[in-house]
C-alpha cells in the first residue's frame, strides 16, 4: 500500500489544511509508505519543509507551465506522476482549488473523488456528511485503481510527527505542452477580508444566543482577553450584527481546529459543530443539561452562564499572578 498527499501552499508555506490531509493520510498506511507531492516551477522551498516532516519521500512535481494554478496543468501533471507512483490512495486537502481540479483528475484516471471526508475507519470506510451535516455517508472505494479523496479543514489534527531524518528528496518532470492548457490563470480565490483567522487560533471562545444581548458579550471578551483567546460566535448572534461575520464558526463560517474550544451559550446546532468538532479540548458552559453541545465537549459545565463565566475569568487572571 502506498498514499500520495498533494499539500497546497498558502503565504509561502505549506497550508494548515494541507497537514490536515497529511494527518489523515496517516490513517491509511505507516509513514514510510506516504508520499508527499509538492507542485509548480520552483518548490524547493515548500519540498524542504516537507522534508522536515515524517513521509518516507517528498516528490517535487516541476514544469515552467505550473508556475501558476490551472486545472489543466494540475490535471495532466498529477496524472502522469499517478501513472508512474500506482499509488493506493490520493489525498488532498478539501480547498476550491482541489475542488476545482480533483474531480476531473479522478475522471482522468477512471475514479469517482470522495470529497470532504470527515473520518476514516477500518476498511478503510470514508465518512463524509450530508445535508449540512445532519446525516453521515460511509464510502468504500470499489474496482482497481486509485482511491481519491479530499479532507475536510478541521476534521484532523494537523500534528504531523518531525522527521528524525532528512526525508529524501525526488524532482519529476511531467511532460506538458502549451496547448493543454485551456484557460488563463488569474488571481487565486480570495474569501472575503477577515481581520482574524480563526482556523490558525491554538484558543478559542466562542459565544452563542444564551448571551441574550449584544451588551453581554463584553462578559465573554473578558474571558477570551484572559486566556489570550480569539472571540466567535454562533451564526446567530453574527445575523444580528452582534459580532462580525467573519467571527462566526460552522457550516456557514470558518472551520477551525484549536487546542481549546470553549463553548459559552452554545446549544450546539450541527451547522456550529460542523465547523468545530476537530478541536483537541472543547469546554461548554451552558444551562441547559440536555444541550447537544454536551455531545460532543470533553468538559461541559451546567449553569448559568452569567455566573459561570466571570467567575471563571477570575480563576484565569488569579493563575496568572
Amino acid at each position: 500500500m502506498s498514499v500520495l498527499v498533494v499539500l497546497e501552499e498558502r503565504g509561502g508555506k505549506v497550508s494548515r489544511t494541507s497537514w490536515e490531509a497529511a494527518a489523515a493520510a496517516l490513517r491509511l498506511a505507516p509513514a514510510q509508505e506516504i508520499t508527499a507531492v509538492v507542485v509548480g516551477a520552483r518548490t524547493e522551498p515548500l519540498a524542504a519543509e516537507a522534508a522536515a516532516k515524517v513521509f518516507g519521500k517528498v516528490v517535487r512535481v516541476e514544469h515552467p507551465l505550473l508556475a501558476h494554478y490551472t486545472s489543466d496543468g494540475y490535471c495532466a501533471a498529477l496524472h502522469q506522476l499517478i501513472q508512474k507512483e500506482s499509488p493506493t490512495q490520493v489525498v488532498f486537502p478539501h480547498t476550491y482549488q482541489v475542488r476545482d481540479y480533483a474531480p476531473a483528475l479522478a475522471c482522468r484516471s477512471g475514479q469517482t473523488l470522495i470529497g470532504d471526508v470527515i473520518e476514516i475507519g477500518d476498511g478503510p470506510v470514508f465518512t463524509r456528511q450530508l445535508m449540512q451535516g445532519r446525516l453521515n455517508g460511509s464510502y468504500r472505494h470499489a474496482g482497481a485503481g486509485p482511491c481519491f479523496l479530499s479532507v475536510q479543514a478541521g476534521a484532523f489534527r494537523a500534528d504531523l510527527p518531525d522527521a528524525a531524518a532528512a526525508t529524501p528528496i525526488e524532482t519529476f518532470s511531467p511532460s506538458i505542452d502549451a496547448a493543454q492548457i485551456r484557460t488563463k490563470p488569474g488571481e487565486p480565490f480570495r474569501g472575503s477580508a477577515q481581520t482574524v483567522d480563526l482556523g490558525s487560533a491554538q484558543l478559542i471562545v466562542s459565544v452563542g444566543r444564551g448571551i441574550r444581548e449584544a451588551e453581554n458579550i463584553s462578559l465573554v471578551q473578558d474571558l477570551a482577553t484572559a486566556l489570550g483567546a480569539e472571540l466567535a460566535a454562533s451564526r446567530p448572534i453574527c445575523d444580528n450584527g452582534w459580532l462580525p461575520m467573519e467571527r462566526q464558526v460552522g457550516s456557514s463560517g470558518q472551520s477551525v481546529a484549536p487546542k481549546l474550544y470553549l463553548a459559552v451559550g452554545i446549544s450546539g446546532a450541527i451547522q456550529h459543530l460542523v465547523g468545530m468538532k476537530g478541536s483537541q479540548c472543547i469546554v461548554a458552559i451552558n444551562k441547559d443539561p440536555d444541550a447537544p453541545i454536551f455531545e460532543v465537549a470533553d468538559y461541559g459545565i451546567v449553569g448559568d452562564l452569567f455566573e459561570v463565566v466571570p467567575a471563571l475569568t477570575e480563576a484565569v487572571k488569579a493563575a496568572k499572578q
